[in-house]
């Protein structure tokens, strides 16, 4: 089912009769300030991304070497207990 011109302006018709010639302008002057705004935004963003492009940084501690990070952490060996005092 094909939609023709003639339906398009049948279609239009209805709408019009419907809402009226004023409230279909200001809907569609609402239509397009709401498409600037969002031109307008989509803009803004793409400008401060290019102005400020961001830095990605290390770490503030210093790196240990390759084969200490690789071993991990080594154990804390507990002092004996002395079994003569008792």
């Amino acid at each position: 089912m094909n939609i023709g011109p003639f339906q398009i302006l049948i279609i239009a018709l209805v709408i019009l009769v419907l809402f009226g010639r004023g409230r279909i302008s200001e809907m569609m002057g609402d239509f397009g300030k709401g498409v600037k705004s969002f031109r307008q935004g989509m803009g803004e963003e793409e400008a401060a991304a290019k102005a400020a492009p961001q830095r990605i940084e290390g770490p503030a501690h210093d790196a240990k070497a390759a084969n200490d990070a690789a071993a991990g952490p080594r154990p804390v060996e507990a002092p004996a207990a002395d079994k003569s005092a008792g």
